[in-house]
């Protein structure tokens, strides 16, 4: 049968609020991109009894049989909603994994919208949030895969037409536990991304937002901070900031040109870590 290729992007958290805490998880609110960074999936349906799921490439080391891939799958055919249909989905992870880019959960939801768009499933809204949020906290994000505001209710917001950046990322040898990260939170914000709007992708209200898990990331690892530091030093960046509960941290520039150079002014500093350059979308 045909095999269909499709784009699986990054995420990035432009900025992130703690504003409380459910019973399992935090609550946040979140001014959410996507680059055009991405893993490539291949799949395509097969006469087997199980679906097949494998991964390659750079970033698929440790990717285990439990990933959000097969979890989608898990719960897709536990509602009934794939009919006994079987796939098989080959993923090339050039998205490195504990980075805070969301690869994983952007697998998951990139599959799921595949499946939408090829009318296999036609969940209604309800039952697409109630798919997403079992499979992953950030999978519905992946459904929307825009510029969009993640309200500390939940809401999420597409918004339109928004400034494009170019960035510098930079992951160090080393992830980050979004679990240990976040088990480190204390301390709450009062929720301020309630009422989306387009200026709140702007430089100017950037600038002056945060990414709550930052200060936590950069205790519990000092490379983090010096990886932050130097990247504030090189070619005058708009802003740099950690993604997610990290360890990517991204210099944000106007400018295609000064984002090649600061990578190559990284690179020529610290030559062992992963260092690309991405545009958001």
């Amino acid at each position: 049968m045909k095999i269909n290729k499709i784009k699986s992007n990054a995420k990035l958290n432009l900025a992130l609020n703690i504003t409380g805490r459910k019973k399992v998880l935090h609550k946040i609110e979140s001014i959410i991109g996507f680059i055009d960074l991405h893993d490539v999936i291949s799949i395509n349906q097969h006469n087997g009894k199980k679906h097949h799921i494998s991964f390659y490439g750079k970033f698929s080391k440790n990717i285990g049989k439990k990933n959000t891939v097969q979890r989608l799958f898990q719960i897709l055919d536990k509602e009934n909603l794939l009919k006994n249909k079987k796939f098989k989905v080959k993923i090339k992870k050039l998205i490195p994994q504990e980075a805070g880019l969301g690869g994983g959960s952007m697998n998951a939801a990139s599959v799921f919208n595949y499946l939408v768009k090829k009318k296999i499933i036609n969940p209604n809204h309800q039952k697409t949030r109630s798919i997403c949020d079992w499979v992953g906290s950030d999978v519905i994000l992946g459904t929307i895969s825009s510029s969009c505001v993640l309200s500390s209710s939940g809401r999420i917001k597409k918004i339109y037409n928004t400034p494009k950046y170019y960035s510098t990322l930079v992951k160090p040898d080393f992830g980050c536990s979004t679990k240990k990260i976040y088990s480190a939170v204390r301390k709450f914000t009062k929720s301020k991304y309630n009422k989306p709007k387009k200026n709140m992708f702007g430089v100017k209200y950037l600038i002056d937002q945060q990414n709550a898990l930052e200060t936590i990331a950069l205790k519990k690892y000092p490379k983090l901070k010096k990886i932050k530091l130097f990247l504030e030093s090189i070619n005058n960046p708009l802003f740099v900031r950690m993604t997610g509960s990290g360890s990517t941290i991204v210099a944000y520039y106007n400018s295609l040109k000064s984002c090649k150079l600061a990578k190559a002014k990284f690179k020529r500093k610290y030559k062992n870590y992963w260092c690309v350059t991405a545009k958001t979308i």
